[in-house]
């Protein structure tokens, strides 16, 4: 013990020699202060204050960087003879103010330490601050800082006791922008005193991939993206068709038209790829004309005329056979009216084309081909996708901003955004559907093969016409106009057909690229309505 305190003697003496710079030297307040440390680790500090002129306003410093992703915070609390307002505290003058600071004790090679700023941000200099410290144990190592809070300057004197269990420092002429501080040794379990630590945060640690992080990131991810196949396994996949495979169907039955199932080619579409879109409903349009509810007539132009067509409502037809979304596209298109120009569609049909969609969505669900309609389907589970996305962004910024787990909310947001973009592929086919689809294709693969069979002359326009709105849906305009073209009842070339009329002058060799640009015009102006452009 005698040599450890002649070396702290020596210490000392050694502070004493070194001086701070001096800041007008002899005015300021004179502050004595005096710390305990408790065996709970808790300091207790008593300020007496004289020679201030008029209000004092003190600044603590309540944190200081600790390590590279941590910083080490003291709070102060129990004030009594001021007013403290978040670091701020306010002394009306002269008089004695006290407090409890906690975190100001630490353990560092096997000692503990007591580390305070004991004079430090005082609205007036400091003329003359002396420190005396008390503490649970005997004294171990002392050291004292003058100067800006970085400085390694140290202060006017610091000594101990006889005992070792007293410590007093002592510094002159402190600027309000300078601390005193003091660090005082005691043995190793003197106090419960510990340091305390609130995390820094930076992108680098908020999302640290270590052995941890990414071992639980990558366990997360498969949690989550494989409830969401499974969730797609259960719930998206389409039933199967027992007994129903897959192979050309033949749509002719004596001499006659009749699609496999009965199936319509506004049906077919929306069964094909789950949506009511723009081709569904201009295959039902052409459909319309074949089965002979309206007329078709392209319009005269001259070169540099965009093409148009006229829409005719043909008498007596049986509108009341229509199905709910055939007779709401019908009323649409006419709205009262017996005759309309394609290109004034583009704004009477907006407000009735969301009742078409619904109407074609209500109706393979009628058919019994889906449990549930697909747009809902397809929209309950994007709307979860979402949700999720936006509670692993919130999840992100908190796990980032308190842990260094940030990666685990982004396995969230990868998780919803899988569900998100899998819930377009939710809406599942019942068994009957996938049968209908499986005899769809069939029918697809049939008008595609280039063998139509023996066909009668007398039935060859009707027959050829029924099969083109299907091609519509199929992508097979142009293949199928060019056979539609290629007949007349008679065997013989014809300048117009039943359902479709051209201007003077045109005859049915052009009606293979009449129809094609129709096709395009007519989906180009559904999709110039509102309720139409996303889809």
């Amino acid at each position: 013990m005698g040599t450890r305190l002649t070396m702290a003697a020596l210490g000392a003496t050694a502070l004493t020699l070194t001086a701070v710079p001096a800041y007008a030297a002899g005015a300021g307040i004179t502050d004595e202060v005096t710390m305990t440390l408790g065996k709970n680790g808790t300091l207790h500090v008593v300020e007496k204050i004289s020679g201030a002129s008029g209000e004092l306003k003190r600044t603590f410093i309540t944190r200081t960087r600790y390590d590279d992703g941590n910083d080490r915070v003291y709070q102060i609390s129990n004030v009594k003879g001021g007013t403290l307002a978040g670091d701020v505290l306010t002394v009306k003058g002269d008089g004695t103010v006290e407090y409890d600071v906690k975190g100001a004790v630490t353990t560092s090679g096997g000692v503990e330490e007591l580390r305070w700023f004991a004079v430090n941000g005082w609205s007036q200099q400091v003329a003359k601050a002396t420190v005396k410290v008390n503490g649970p144990g005997q004294v171990q190592n002392l050291s004292c800082f003058a100067g800006e809070l970085t400085s390694a300057i140290g202060c006017t004197s610091a000594s101990m006791d006889h005992s070792a269990t007293e410590a007093d420092f002592e510094q002159e002429n402190i600027a309000p922008s300078q601390a005193l501080t003091v660090v005082v040794g005691y043995p190793k379990g003197s106090s419960s005193g510990v340091p305390i630590l609130e995390r820094r945060f930076s992108l680098a640690s908020a999302f640290t991939l270590n052995t941890v992080t990414g071992g639980a990131l990558a366990g997360l991810l498969v949690l989550l993206l494989g409830g969401v196949a499974l969730l797609y396994w259960t719930r998206g996949r389409d039933a199967r068709a027992a007994g129903h495979a897959q192979g050309p169907v033949d749509p002719v039955q004596n001499g006659h038209f009749s699609p496999p199932d009965g199936v319509r080619p506004g049906q077919i579409g929306t069964l094909v790829d789950e949506q009511a879109d723009v081709v569904d409903v201009t295959a039902t349009i052409v459909d319309l004309a074949v089965r002979g509810y309206l007329r078709i007539d392209e319009q005269p132009r001259q070169t540099y005329d965009a093409p148009d067509w006229m829409l005719v409502r043909l008498p007596n037809a049986p509108v009341n056979a229509l199905l709910p979304y055939e007779r709401a596209l019908y009323d649409a298109i006419f709205d009262g009216r017996d005759a309309v120009l394609l290109s004034q569609l583009s704004g009477s049909f907006a407000a009735h084309l969301g009742k078409v969609r619904d109407a074609l969505y209500a109706d393979v669900v009628k058919q019994g081909w889906f449990a549930r309609r697909p747009d809902t389907e397809r929209t309950r589970w994007t709307t979860i996708g979402v949700v999720l996305i936006a509670v692993g962004v919130l999840a992100t910024a908190g796990l980032a901003w308190f842990t260094t787990y940030g990666l685990l909310g982004l396995a969230v947001v990868i998780a919803g955004g899988a569900l998100a973009v899998g819930g377009q592929y939710m809406p599942a086919k019942t068994a009957k559907g996938s049968a209908a689809l499986a005899h769809t294709m069939g029918f697809r693969q049939y008008l595609f093969s280039g063998e139509l069979g023996e066909v009668p002359e007398q039935h060859r326009v009707e027959l050829f016409s029924r099969y083109l709105p299907y091609a519509v849906i199929f992508d097979g305009v142009e293949h199928w106009s060019r056979v539609v073209a290629s007949v007349t009842g008679n065997g013989h070339q014809s300048d117009n057909l039943y359902w479709y009329h051209g201007p003077a002058e045109w005859d049915l060799s052009k009606f293979a690229g009449s129809m094609r640009t129709f096709t395009t015009t007519t989906s180009g102006a559904i999709s110039a309505t509102r309720q139409f452009r996303t889809l």
